[in-house]
């Protein structure tokens, strides 16, 4: 089990010095500029890739289940992953998705382009619907072990985590705007408002 924190917590510093602006900063005076319209694209294929070994180290390392839902509650739970993946994908078009995955900045360079303040669909109700829904489909799992019971404590706490700090970058780059929109929006957890 400690050689499974290791390696989130190993993964997760990786994944979040590469997201800083000081590291693009320094690679972008390192590399040049026109060099950096990769890096997106970069850096979500090695964030992927260097994800594998962990996903291996949960499944050869010893492990139990804790717990397995039966139906119908397991059917519910699955629904409940449905609707979270559909979010996911809601949320993804709400944003410039060929941006997101590194493909727009092949066309057009980062430092051409400046970024949007989405506020609108999901992002009306809170500020980080991809980790709300993302963290949703993960914990909806019906089936429980001991490996997954750390990966995602992990994953949760590295993103609402990674949340806050990605919030410093968006506050950097949109000013009083995004402070605005902080103040008003949830960060994670919609408020239930009345009728």
């Amino acid at each position: 089990m400690i050689w499974l924190i290791l390696s989130v917590v190993l993964w997760g510093l990786i994944h979040s010095i590469m997201a800083s602006l000081k590291f693009k900063a320094t690679l972008e005076k390192m590399l040049g500029v026109q060099t950096m319209r990769f890096y997106r694209l970069f850096y979500n294929i090695f964030s992927a890739i260097s994800f594998l070994p962990i996903l291996w180290l949960m499944r050869v390392l010893p492990d139990r289940t804790l717990y397995q839902i039966s139906a119908p509650w397991m059917y519910a739970m699955l629904f409940g992953q449905f609707l979270a993946l559909i979010a996911l994908i809601v949320g993804l078009l709400h944003t410039d998705i060929w941006e997101f995955a590194g493909l727009r900045q092949l066309v057009a360079p980062p430092h051409l382009k400046k970024g949007k303040l989405v506020v609108n669909g999901l992002y009306k109700h809170m500020r980080h619907p991809l980790y709300t829904f993302g963290l949703l489909f993960i914990w909806l799992t019906p089936v429980m072990t001991v490996n997954m019971l750390v990966m995602y404590i992990s994953a949760t706490v590295y993103t609402v985590v990674g949340a806050y700090f990605e919030e410093r970058k968006l506050c950097r780059e949109f000013g009083d705007a995004y402070a605005e929109y902080q103040a008003r929006t949830p960060m994670l957890v919609p408020r239930i408002r009345k009728a």
